[in-house]
């Protein structure tokens, strides 16, 4: 009996996939550079620079990667709280709280899309402290490009809502974590065109009802 190939080492994958990535990503770059410095601009304002937040992530095969973001915290964040961001983060600046709230915050990892750390859709990456401890089919999340978003974005928006004002590392780890790895392991189990284009409008939509909720509800504040 011949064995199904796994969606992973399927040809869209390994081939379609990052034709479309490029496609898509370099013409975003290039219509979205205005808002790129307008966005660097807002930020060096408030809080001087850099205006990227850069910091390792697990990527595509194993190989970690640096993952770039407006920086929406204070210089040095990492330093003074954990890793998972709290709700009403005192790390967060007034730019910053827009930024993520509206997901512009993630428009530089595009770039990385282009450069190929990254796709437009994929398993978002992990802290390696959490890649390292993998294992059995969590391995496979590895096997496709880490994405701007997933399963696991659209259930998981609110994340920040979701682990409270507490310990934010500790109820990301009980409550989260592996929920998410399963969402990801289902995306490198399902990655097709037709699994894409579910995500990217779910996402969006996602993002969309978010957004308006906190420009003109005032929702997630």
């Amino acid at each position: 009996m011949k064995r199904r190939k796994k969606a992973y080492n399927s040809y869209y994958n390994r081939v379609i996939k990052r034709l479309i990535d490029v496609l898509i990503s370099g013409t975003a770059v290039i219509i979205l550079l205005p808002v790129y410095v307008i966005i660097g601009i807002m930020i060096a304002l408030e809080d001087g620079f850099p205006v990227l937040y850069r910091a390792d992530r697990g990527g595509y095969m194993g190989r970690p990667f640096r993952i770039a973001k407006f920086r929406s915290m204070v210089k040095n964040a990492d330093k003074i709280g954990g890793g998972t961001t709290a709700l009403h983060d005192s790390r967060i600046t007034r730019t910053g709280n827009f930024l993520r709230k509206t997901k512009l915050d993630e428009l530089p990892q595009l770039i990385q899309v282009l450069k190929g750390d990254m796709s437009l859709i994929g398993p978002r990456p992990e802290l390696l402290k959490y890649v390292d401890q993998y294992e059995g089919e969590e391995k496979d999340i590895l096997k496709v490009r880490p994405g701007i978003t997933d399963y696991s974005s659209v259930e998981f928006i609110n994340l920040d809502e979701i682990v409270g004002s507490g310990n934010a590392d500790e109820m990301y780890e009980k409550y989260v974590l592996k929920k998410k790895n399963k969402l990801r392991i289902k995306y490198a189990h399902t990655v097709s065109f037709r699994t894409d284009a579910y995500i990217l409008f779910k996402t969006l939509s996602a993002v969309f009802n978010k957004a308006t909720g906190f420009v003109f509800r005032n929702e997630h504040r």
